[in-house]
């Protein structure tokens, strides 16, 4: 296995895991998150702590993703590629912010009154930051970051074209559906913030199921025009 075939399949791999850790993580939290008065139900946080161990699996493929492509972004603009390992690092940062507050939300609902106004306001707090943090770092700094590869991708032709058309329309569809959540228009968790992110999960789906199985495509050696404009 030629070393480019290696790096499409880690990639094409840390994209799948990205999915299952994010959807694993989020569907765990629920009980914590959505307890709003307070008081725990018998293994919700025992359910969020499991959540949070998917959520340090998410912060490192995010943050493996952009290591892994790299060599190979690498070659059609140093800049492009440098852009997109710090962009997702970027994203695995504001993971980790909000899977620390997710943490502290745990300690204090165990271990303090929350009938207590202090105790609710930081409850409040904390969740509120979470929420913010999954607005922020998988759906803005993703839709950025979505743009930067699938436009290398589509440039360079290292999957088929439509499947970086995906994530040409997804990524700043999702940041755009962000803005909208953040200036109150609907609901993250609603029908059109789903219908928002759909475009995005396919593009993740097709370009790890393309890498895994295909590999780059001819566009992955250096090409000079590409690089000129890197």
């Amino acid at each position: 296995m030629s070393p480019d075939r290696r790096t499409a399949v880690a990639a094409g791999s840390l994209f799948l895991l990205t999915e299952a850790s994010a959807i694993a993580g989020a569907v765990l939290y629920r009980p914590l998150l959505g307890a709003a008065d307070g008081r725990l139900a018998q293994g919700a946080d025992t359910r969020a702590l499991l959540g949070v161990l998917c959520e340090v699996v998410l912060v490192a493929a995010v943050a493996g993703t952009g290591a892994a492509l790299f060599p190979v972004l690498r070659r059609h603009g140093e800049g492009l590629a440098l852009g997109y390992a710090f962009g997702r690092l970027l994203e695995a940062a504001v993971i980790a912010l909000g899977m620390t507050a997710v943490l502290a939300l745990i300690t204090l609902r165990r271990d303090i009154d929350t009938d207590t106004a202090a105790a609710a306001g930081a409850d409040v707090a904390l969740a509120a930051l979470h929420e913010w943090t999954f607005l922020l770092g998988p759906n803005i700094a993703l839709g950025l970051n979505t743009v930067l590869l699938a436009y290398v991708a589509y440039r360079a032709r290292l999957v088929p074209r439509f499947i970086a058309v995906l994530g040409l329309i997804g990524g700043p569809l999702i940041s755009a559906s962000a803005v909208a959540v953040m200036f109150g228009a609907y609901a993250q968790l609603s029908v059109a913030g789903s219908l928002a992110a759909l475009p995005v999960f396919a593009w993740e789906l097709g370009l790890a199921g393309w890498l895994i199985v295909k590999g780059f495509g001819p566009g992955s050696p250096a090409r000079p025009d590409l690089q000129a404009t890197g």
